[in-house]
């Protein structure tokens, strides 16, 4: 594996540009969350993989208390719904 430099100035806010190249490689688009791995002094920029677990709490529940059956069966259709129409993007060569 070819190893690659790419080089960014932290500004005053602590916050750095991710180059182009990175950006593209990743499939990192504007506004997408990213992950910070930290393990043994080195840092890994990945793209974030939301689940139920990393957005608890964003949102208020519609009732209390909770019906999970059926919050479970709603997540697990608005996901195949998700994984359908990125498939879809990805035939077609759009996002």
């Amino acid at each position: 594996m070819e190893i690659q430099e790419h080089h960014g100035t932290v500004t005053q806010k602590g916050q750095v540009t991710i180059p182009f190249r990175i950006r593209k490689l990743l499939d990192i688009r504007p506004y997408d969350r990213v992950t910070f791995r930290v393990a043994e002094g080195r840092v890994e920029l990945l793209p974030a993989h939301l689940t139920l677990e990393t957005v608890y709490g964003a949102v208020r529940p519609r009732s209390r208390p909770e019906n999970w059956k059926t919050v479970r069966r709603q997540a697990r259709e608005e996901r195949a719904r998700y994984r359908a129409a990125k498939t879809r993007s990805r035939r077609t060569g759009a996002r």
